[in-house]
């Protein structure tokens, strides 16, 4: 076989675009998979969003029904109180959220621990039913977590892994935080 001049040119401009074509494809699928990790992390944050919604729409009854029954417990009632106030204004940003909702988990944990004081509230039919309704509006909520939290999982190791991270940290894709549990008390589920 003769190789020409012209043979030349097209085998340097064939391996030009090889080098020059192979990365960049490379770098378009790493960003389309962040995005599509992102994407993804949102759509399951909106999940637990609207669970938490849901129970804050239960603390209003659960306060104004413990209310009744524990006329003494008024600075555990204003702390759940405020702290529902506080879950509702922060915002849109997860990591504010996070807190927030941690705080009110923590102020609702509390709120239901008085029954074990007031036997008449222990047994009130309507106490029970909201008190059922908030254990079940937990649980899907620790379900949504999980799913947000798998996918978080996933973007934060593409974030690590080698190559991925160049192309992470060249267009900017931040680690993201998980929806936890901060402290071992909340991680035993309330006994009802």
């Amino acid at each position: 076989m003769t190789l020409y001049v012209g043979d030349g040119v097209w085998i340097f401009c064939g391996l030009c675009a090889v080098v020059v074509g192979v990365p960049l494809l490379w770098v378009v699928v790493l960003y389309n998979r962040f995005s599509r990790l992102v994407q993804l992390v949102r759509e399951s944050w909106s999940g637990v969003d609207v669970e938490l919604k849901r129970r804050h729409d239960l603390v209003p009854n659960l306060v104004e029904t413990v209310k009744g029954y524990a006329k003494h417990e008024r600075e555990t009632l204003e702390r759940v109180v405020a702290a529902r106030a506080r879950a509702i204004s922060a915002g849109g940003a997860i990591e504010a959220r996070v807190d927030g909702e941690s705080e009110l988990g923590r102020s609702l944990g509390r709120l239901i621990a008085l029954s074990e004081s007031y036997p008449e509230l222990k047994s009130d039919r309507h106490f029970l039913e909201l008190q059922r309704e908030l254990s079940l509006t937990e649980d899907r909520i620790a379900a949504s977590r999980r799913f947000f939290n798998a996918n978080v999982r996933e973007l934060n190791a593409l974030r690590v892994e080698f190559p991925s991270n160049l192309v992470g940290s060249v267009f900017g894709f931040r680690e993201m935080r998980y929806f936890e549990l901060e402290d071992g008390s909340e991680r035993v589920a309330p006994r009802v």
